[in-house]
């Protein structure tokens, strides 16, 4: 069975993810609310709550196939300072990687390093941090690729999050998993672009990831909405009046368009802040807006329920949010309600980390295994 550890662990999306093949022997966060779902999920018997920075080498213990890095997004993020992996919570990245460094040299670096953040990180400061990041994989003796993938392939939610996975270059990668060109699915153009601004003993380290396309998604927003929501409750007809008033000629028309049709239709709705004025926005396309935290400007998600002429509104529970990132009812949420959509905004979609981690990582930390066994 593999091993791994997990940066940034917030509630364990990755852990969930992962699956059964895979035995977590460390886990850290800083945040106490995050480490308390993760304990009240996992255990803590293997969690470290505190600054990466902080943790040492004698943390880590055995020699991990795997090292999982979700570090924060906001100093990479558009919304964001954009001060990329300089800023005080993106550059927390170096802290991670220099336990990295620490146990390649200590002859335990894990077999695969990945890491997740924003699509951002491909053009914060011009492409200057992804190419750093390149540097810096590279210098430790990895080679690397990266894939964007949406979670709208796995879940009803709009969510495209970037993967670095990178490999040591003494672990055998089997053949399938490595292709000659880019795909359309998991490598647009703007990761094509950000591939060739790499340097050039960068770009040679560089390979493009094999990944199979997922099945179709059958699941639609709708089928994830609670029939009765815990931790919220529907606006009142005012509050609902005041958000419709709160929209554009063009959304009022998705609206009405709902009603005629004569069907149950539930749409994702958030407020933005247009120009100047708070707007409404709603969309009746069967996926959910991308979860964010409450905070830098990102308003929680609600929910428009239109039934003929009836238009009811309230906010996205927690469960149906947790139910959004791919996780499973049994999954124990926090008690208060904005500690639980801070989670689920800041995690991971399980169903992507699942996929990857059988089409990709799997295949090569068994090849791994098997090659030992071979030797012996």
């Amino acid at each position: 069975m593999a091993e791994f550890y997990e940066f940034f662990a917030g509630g364990g999306m990755a852990r969930a993810g992962l699956g059964k093949g895979w035995t977590c022997r460390f886990a850290n966060d800083f945040d106490p609310k995050k480490a308390a779902s993760y304990a009240a999920n996992w255990g803590n018997d293997h969690l470290v709550v505190g600054d990466v920075a902080a943790v040492a080498l004698n943390n880590l213990p055995g020699h991990a196939d795997l090292a999982w890095a979700s570090f924060p997004c906001q100093d990479l993020s558009l919304a964001g300072s954009r001060a990329g992996l300089k800023g005080s919570r993106s550059g927390t990245f170096w802290s991670f990687w220099s336990l990295m460094q620490g146990l390649s040299a200590a002859r335990r670096g894990p077999r695969l390093i990945v890491l997740e953040n924003v699509y951002g990180l491909l053009t914060s400061n011009g492409g200057k941090d992804f190419s750093e990041l390149g540097r810096a994989i590279t210098e430790l003796g990895y080679q690397f690729g990266a894939v964007l993938m949406d979670a709208v392939h796995f879940v009803p939610q709009s969510r495209p999050r970037l993967f670095v996975i990178a490999v040591a270059s003494d672990v055998f990668i089997p053949p399938g998993l490595i292709r000659q060109d880019p795909s359309a699915l998991w490598h647009p153009r703007s990761l094509v672009e950000a591939k060739f601004k790499l340097s050039k003993p960068v770009q040679d380290r560089w390979v493009w990831w094999n990944i199979p396309a997922p099945p179709i998604r059958e699941a639609v927003f709708a089928d994830l909405i609670e029939d009765a929501p815990s931790g919220v409750q529907w606006h009142t007809k005012e509050e609902t009046q005041a958000l419709l008033d709160m929209m554009t000629l063009v959304n009022l028309e998705k609206v009405r368009a709902a009603k005629k049709s004569g069907e149950r239709r539930v749409g994702a709705l958030y407020r933005r802040t247009r120009d100047g004025v708070q707007r409404a926005e709603v969309r009746f396309d069967d996926v959910a807006g991308c979860l964010r935290t409450p905070g830098g400007g990102s308003s929680r998600q609600s929910i428009l329920v239109v039934e003929g002429k009836r238009v009811r509104s309230r906010l996205l529970s927690p469960r149906e949010a947790a139910r959004l990132m791919g996780l499973e009812d049994t999954y124990i949420l926090p008690a208060k309600y904005n500690d639980a959509y801070h989670l689920m905004g800041d995690g991971l979609a399980v169903p992507v980390i699942a996929h990857l981690s059988r089409s990709l990582l799997e295949p090569i930390a068994n090849a791994r295994v098997e090659g030992a066994e071979l030797a012996a």
